[in-house]
């Protein structure tokens, strides 16, 4: 793996990359409040070993990339998914499979609407639809354990390393599906990761600023990317019927359901996910 650190539309934008740069690439999206380091070490090992040249990057306001004052608002979603093409700039990748959790999946969905010619596939991983914050969709809202778990940091000294731990610790449990095991020692490792890397761990909820856009309202169906969408059926932050609504408005897409999944990217999921998406990108590897 080799990271880079990249000056992406006049900004600092971090990288990481797996496997042989000759291959087909991935750019790997994560979602909000969260780094790079969510999509694990051995997980982008496992998809670059299956023929991938694998990517993973910071967000703006996360890990090694720029972070701006915590509780500004100084970009919109449209300009975290020129990033993810400024990536591709960057290494000099014509085309790349889009792989997108969570923020990350609606970042992937304006790369395809705005940009079709750079993107190969889609996936969409425990998603929702990028649209207007007022549609009438009805989806049902996220959990209020995790609503309430976010006001409460708002009191927490954010000073004190092993507290700070402790409640993203426990934000990523209250994601877990009822059919997962938790993995407290894997998740610790990756919250340690986070907070050592972080250039202002507190910026990272800038993302909480981010609004819908009714630019994109009714505009998926004009996606060209054949689409794989992945949802759990236990996931608590966007639950089910938000990955079941994509499958409604993006034409040429497939649903792979994770039963008792939550809204994460578990270990026990990889190899169904890895294979699954194996199979959906090798569809356009060869054409």
């Amino acid at each position: 793996m080799t990271e880079k650190i990249f000056k992406i539309n006049g900004i600092d934008i971090c990288t990481e990359s797996f496997g042989n740069p000759t291959n087909p690439a991935i750019l790997l999206i994560m979602g909000a409040t969260c780094s790079m380091v969510y999509w694990d070490e051995e997980f982008c090992e496992q998809l670059a070993n299956t023929g991938k040249f694998v990517i993973r990057f910071d967000n703006r306001d996360v890990g090694r990339s720029v972070a701006y004052e915590p509780g500004t608002s100084n970009y919109t979603v449209t300009n975290m998914a020129e990033d993810a093409i400024g990536v591709l700039d960057a290494y000099h990748i014509d085309k790349a499979h889009l792989f997108g959790m969570s923020l990350g999946g609606m970042i992937a969905q304006i790369a395809a609407v705005k940009h079709p010619e750079r993107v190969l596939t889609l996936t969409l991983l425990a998603t929702s639809i990028i649209g207007s914050d007022n549609n009438t969709r009805d989806l049902p809202p996220m959990d209020e354990r995790i609503l309430t778990h976010h006001a409460n940091g708002k009191h927490l000294d954010w000073t004190n390393e092993n507290i700070v731990a402790e409640y993203l610790v426990s934000g990523s449990r209250l994601l877990c599906g009822s059919k997962r095991t938790f993995d407290e020692k894997r998740v610790y490792n990756q919250v340690k990761q986070e907070i050592e890397r972080a250039n202002n761990l507190l910026s990272m909820f800038n993302h909480a600023l981010l609004q819908g856009d009714d630019a994109y309202e009714g505009v998926l169906h004009s996606i060209q990317a054949p689409t794989l969408v992945i949802h759990g059926t236990d996931d608590t932050a966007l639950p089910f019927e938000h990955g079941l609504a994509l499958i409604d408005e993006i034409p040429n897409s497939a649903l792979l359901t994770l039963e008792g999944a939550g809204h994460e990217i578990h270990p026990d999921d990889w190899e169904d996910i890895i294979h699954t998406v194996t199979e959906h990108t090798a569809k356009i590897i060869e054409k």
